[in-house]
């Protein structure tokens, strides 16, 4: 299952708060990209913040994942999870 997660940042929140643990959050992104759990990572264009594409078993699995990053851990950020499927108005569209 395909999961997009798309982090919040908790109120007190600075750059600065958060700078010393930056390296270790792209670490346990790294090695969730090379375990082809995090598919697709971006930044945000809107404001300060990153939007992930997650393959796994279903959303309690994502929060599980997504838990084990730093900055979960240290509560400068959470995540909203919305669960993914493929578009199937295509099939009404074209009798299948």
């Amino acid at each position: 299952m395909k999961v997009l997660a798309i982090d919040k940042l908790l109120p007190g929140t600075s750059i600065e708060r958060i700078q010393p643990f930056l390296k270790n959050e792209a670490e346990h992104a790294w090695k969730n990209y090379e375990a082809g759990i995090f598919r697709e990572l971006y930044m945000r264009g809107d404001r300060p913040g990153a939007v992930v594409i997650l393959e796994c078993r279903d959303i309690d699995d994502a929060k599980t994942i997504m838990a084990e990053l730093p900055l979960v851990k240290e509560k400068f950020i959470e995540f909203d999870f919305i669960p993914l499927s493929p578009f199937t108005p295509f099939a009404s569209l074209f009798g299948k």
